[in-house]
């Protein structure tokens, strides 16, 4: 059975930057959790972050493989640098994918930990860019398969098709 790292809060748990969730309401989701599929887990509360917090946004309009490779920063709103605690939440999350043998990772789009399709700019604008955060990219580049909360039927197709080349 093919397990799935998710985002805490898409699991429902109230863990944003404000204090909220962002649940994914979907069927296929609810199915996976009876299933014992999920793993949960929030990079940003792993790595000591309260909620809420002050937002924090990749800076320079750079995404998380830049802050990876020590190209980029992260800042919160208030100006202190978070890209230490950024980077030790992505690699909690990639170890507790490793302990349970996820092959798949479903993150909340935009987060500069788990955003996989796009990220905040790093202007507090609201405006986006095409890129992924920290988690994101840690987890893809060790090889496990990430799929945005806005992808879940593609995830699903994706285990599908996996699980029907394994039997």
């Amino acid at each position: 059975m093919s397990k799935i790292l998710v985002s805490a809060c898409l699991a429902g748990l109230p863990v944003r930057y404000n204090g909220l969730a962002k649940t994914a309401r979907d069927a296929i989701v609810q199915t996976w959790r009876d299933e014992g599929r999920l793993v949960i887990v929030c990079p940003e509360v792993a790595a000591g972050f309260g909620t809420p917090r002050p937002p924090a946004e990749i800076q320079l309009r750079r995404v998380g493989a830049d802050v990876l490779d020590g190209a980029a920063t992260i800042a919160d709103a208030t100006g202190d640098d978070v890209t230490a605690m950024f980077i030790a939440g992505a690699e909690h999350a990639l170890q507790r994918a490793q302990e349970e043998g996820c092959g798949y990772a479903l993150l909340a789009d935009g987060s500069p930990s788990c955003g996989s399709g796009f990220v905040y700019d790093g202007s507090f604008s609201g405006a986006t860019l095409d890129g992924e955060g920290v988690t994101a990219a840690l987890l893809r580049r060790h090889g496990i398969r990430v799929f945005a909360h806005t992808q879940i039927a593609e995830l699903a197709d994706a285990i599908a098709a996996d699980e029907a080349r394994k039997s």
